[in-house]
């Protein structure tokens, strides 16, 4: 009978190595079939491009391309922003305008000294027209935030600049930053009041262009 028992405890424990050996190969097989995850690269969104030229530049000098500022229009409608910024009588200008479904209105080329910044100063320099690519955002961030193609859409037509030209980060402003920079330095001098994108839409867009470029 001690016998008999014996020889059953030994069968069963024969069993459960078995049955324990099993599980540890089917595992390892499922393991091995497993296809490998890779990263998915975030798809680029490529938003319309339009030409609409402005008269509003200098003829005379070349952009040199070091810096970008940004604006909005604070134009109810994209029709009445082309309009002024193509305006001989008013005579500013920009590189730029981005609606609010993010198509682009290119005014001109980069290395084109548009009259989008006046009295202004960044980065040792004044006279920031001369040195920096200016972009206008449709509408007016004091009233509505912008949307997220207008962002999407200034990154990607600002990415390959940023390459290109080699602009830093940290020169990449709003025109309200640029013209109390001047004031600074002129306190005596008259300048327009004018409130351009708001600091908490300027921080917002530049966590954005940051994710973006630390992608690269």
């Amino acid at each position: 009978m001690n016998g008999n028992r014996v020889m059953r405890s030994k069968l069963l424990v024969v069993l459960a190595l078995v049955i324990v050996c099993d599980c540890v190969i089917g595992m390892a097989s499922s393991c091995a079939q497993r296809p490998k995850t890779t990263k998915v690269k975030r798809t680029v969104k490529h938003y319309k491009e339009v030409s609409h030229p402005t008269p509003n530049y200098n003829k005379e000098i070349t952009n040199d391309v070091k810096g970008v500022i940004l604006h909005h229009t604070a134009e109810p409608t994209i029709e009445r922003s082309l309009g002024v910024l193509t305006s001989t009588k008013k005579k500013v200008g920009t590189h730029v305008v981005i609606d609010t479904d993010g198509t682009r209105y290119i005014m001109a080329a980069p290395t084109v000294v548009t009259f989008h910044a006046g009295f202004s100063y960044l980065d040792g320099r004044e006279a920031c027209n001369e040195f920096t690519i200016g972009i206008e955002f449709q509408g007016n961030t004091l009233e509505a935030p912008l949307t997220q193609d207008q962002i999407d859409s200034a990154i990607e037509y600002l990415l390959p600049l940023i390459s290109k030209y080699k602009i830093p980060v940290k020169n990449i402003v709003t025109h309200e930053m640029v013209r109390n920079a001047y004031k600074e330095r002129h306190p005596n001098k008259r300048c327009s009041g004018k409130v351009d994108i708001t600091q908490t839409e300027y921080k917002r867009f530049m966590r954005c262009l940051r994710s973006r470029l630390n992608e690269k």
